[in-house]
Formats: structure tokens, sequence, C-alpha cells
């Protein structure tokens, strides 16, 4: 590598900074609407709960998947934008700033798509690609002034689209007949059409929202490639039922859409978090031990001690879902809480495999263990770019440095 793109290389630091900022900020946030007794720190703190979680974090973290493996200079504007997007909405800037912010981050994820579906044109890579272009109608949407409850569906999309284009990726390993594929671009075409519906009459726009997440969720489980590798054991079998509880819970999440589709109150938090945690910030956990050492280029392995957070998130998941559903704010009060025990514990549970990694001085043994059981699960990253494009930039990287 070049020493530009080395000094480049080294934004990524301060970005993943921002996104680690923005998710402790979203679940003081979240602590709050809870009803926790804590210091506000700023008075619209609560109100940037989702933008924080969904932009500040996630999308922050996943554009800097795709800027760290594509390598561009100019990829890195997208997380840079929604990097200070985090610290706008954390210094009480007015709130068209960090729409702004957002905006941009967004269309720049969008601009990056558009140079790997280019780069390699597949079902997989035109799915993420979607799901780029629902975050920006989201944040377009949001900067427009509309209330979250109209728009949040749309940052669920980005992030359900960023996933299961993935889970397409390696669904090619099942060897899953056509008509599995054409039900895949159905199930899009209804979300789609849910989303669109949702501006103009939300109630049923809702529910055929939440048809499309059931649909997905029962496609994921009949044709994902965790069927399998669940059997297995160490990494693979954690990753897989990380992946197979995330899918339960994703359809869990359209059926209470279809049966209460409401705007406000414990069951639209019942809808809502079953989504972003137990699906989303579950496959975050199960992901961890390969895009990390991708991201930061530190060794991390596997350790049992991971099943720690993932049970946690998973407990006091479906103890808050059973209190949203009964109405015993008890339980969603403690639920909630002890989500935030289970996100704090896996970044404990992190840092320390990565402390003691980078003490052993394995980087190289790591590094190719963690390669081989990546490539052979999951994809090279988290959300996956694909293979193809990995060669692409890695022969391209060789041909343009020689030095």
């Amino acid at each position: 590598m070049s020493q530009a793109k080395s000094r480049l290389s080294v934004l990524r630091y301060p970005l993943l900074a921002a996104a680690l900022l923005a998710s402790l900020a979203a679940m003081w946030a979240g602590l709050l609407r809870l009803g926790w007794k804590l210091p506000p720190l700023i008075p619209t703190l609560t109100l940037a709960h989702g933008p924080l979680m969904v932009s500040g974090f996630m999308g922050t973290l996943i554009s800097l998947e795709r800027v760290v493996a594509l390598n561009r200079k100019w990829m890195y504007a997208a997380p840079a934008a929604t990097g200070l997007d985090v610290f706008a909405l954390l210094i009480g800037l007015p709130t068209q700033v960090g729409a702004t912010l957002m905006v941009l981050g967004s269309f720049g994820m969008v601009a990056i798509f558009a140079v790997i579906v280019r780069m390699h044109r597949a079902p997989h890579t035109v799915t993420m690609a979607l799901g780029a272009v629902a975050w920006l109608i989201g944040n377009v949407l949001w900067l427009m002034g509309l209330p979250i409850f109209r728009i949040v569906w749309w940052w669920g999309a980005f992030l359900i689209l960023t996933i299961t284009g993935e889970r397409l990726e390696m669904s090619r390993v099942m060897r899953a007949p056509q008509s599995s594929h054409t039900l895949f671009v159905g199930i899009i075409v209804l979300l789609f059409i849910g989303l669109a519906l949702v501006g103009l009459n939300f109630e049923p726009g809702w529910r055929i929202t939440g048809v499309a997440m059931l649909a997905m969720s029962a496609w994921l489980l009949r044709y994902d490639i965790a069927r399998r590798t669940v059997q297995q054991s160490g990494l693979t079998r954690f990753i897989a039922l990380n992946l197979l509880v995330g899918f339960v819970w994703l359809g869990m999440s359209g059926i209470l859409l279809i049966v209460f589709g409401q705007v406000a109150g414990l069951r639209y938090d019942a809808a809502l978090h079953t989504l972003f945690l137990g699906f989303v910030i579950g496959m975050i956990f199960g992901h961890a031990p390969i895009i990390l050492p991708a991201v930061l280029g530190v060794p991390m392995t596997y350790r049992p001690a991971f099943y720690s957070h993932w049970a946690l998130l998973h407990v006091s998941l479906a103890v808050r879902i059973t209190g949203d559903l009964i109405g015993n704010v008890v339980l969603w009060q403690w639920g909630g809480l002890f989500n935030v025990f289970a996100v704090l514990l896996f970044l404990f549970n992190t840092v320390r495999v990565m402390v003691q990694a980078r003490r052993a001085d394995d980087h190289a043994q790591v590094s190719g263990r963690v390669s081989a059981q990546a490539q052979s699960q999951v994809g090279t990253f988290t959300f996956g770019i694909g293979e193809e494009i990995l060669r692409r930039r890695q022969s391209g990287a060789q041909g343009d440095n020689p030095r």
C-alpha cells in the first residue's frame, strides 16, 4: 500500500470512535426514554436516540466497512458526514444540521454502492444498494420534518436489506432453487410498497411492511447457510446461532407490525426493538470477530465467553417484549436496562480479547485463523461486500502501487 493510502487508512480510527460514541450516547438516551433517572446531558438527547443508533452508529460502521475494503479517498466523506452528525446531535445543534449531515452520509453510501454494483453486479450487491437508497430516503424525509414514526421503518429497511443482501450472497452455497430468488425479489418489492404507503396511509403501509418482514424472516430461515453451520463448533456455531435467533426476531417484528401497527406506546416499542436489538444488534454480536480485525487491523480470537453477552441480550429482550405486550412497565424498564448491559458486556468482552491477542503478539497466526473462518462462514466482512470485490481491490492495489 502506498504511503498516501496508509495515511488515509488512519482515518478509520476516529470514525470508529465516533460510531462507538454514538452507540453509548444512544444507549444513555434509551435509558432516559425507559424512565431511568439519569442526567439528560442535553435537553434533546432523548429525541436523538433513533438517529444516533441507526445513522450515527450503524450507518457510520457499515459505511466505514465499505470504505476500508475499497480504500478510495472520496469514500471517506460518507462515514465522516455521519460521524460529524454524532457531534452535531450531542452538542444540541438544530435538528436540521444533524439531518443534513445524515443525508450527505447516506448519499455518499449510495455513491459507494454505485461503484460496488459497477464492479460486481449481482443480486446481493443490488440488494445492499437498495438498502442504502432506503436509508437515504428515510434521512431526506427526516430533513423534511416528518415524525420519526413515519420514517423509522425506512431506516429499518436499510439494515434489513444490508444484512439480507449479504446472506443472499452466502445462500449460493445452499444451491437454492431459482424460485427462491424470485421470491426474494418479490419480498423486496412488497417491502418498498409498504414503506411508500406509510407516507400516505400509515396503518395499511405498516401492515404490508410487516408482511414483508415476516416473509423475509421465513426466507432466511429456509435458505440461509446458518441452518447447516449451526451444527459445527466454535466461531462457526456462534455466528450461526446469532443469525438464526436474529431471523426469528425479524419475523417477530413483522408480526407485531401486522397485529398492532401503533405509532407510540409499549407495543410500538416491541415492534421497533425486536428489529433493531434482536435482529440488528444480534448480527453485530455474531460478526464482530470478523469485522473488527478487518476494520482495525488488529487480532481477535473467538472465545466461549462471547455467549455471555449473546444470552444476556436475547433473554433481556424477551423480558422487555413481555413487558411491552402485557403492559408491565417494570419488566419493560428492567429488560431495557439489561439490553444496555448486554451491549456493554459485548464491548468489554471484545476489548478484553483484542488486548489479550495483541499482548500475546500472535497477529499473524490469529489473522490467518480468523480469515479462514470468515471465508468459510459469512464472507469477508460483517455485512459482506463479496469476495469478488475484495479480489478486484487487492489486484488493483498490486497493480497501482508497485512500491
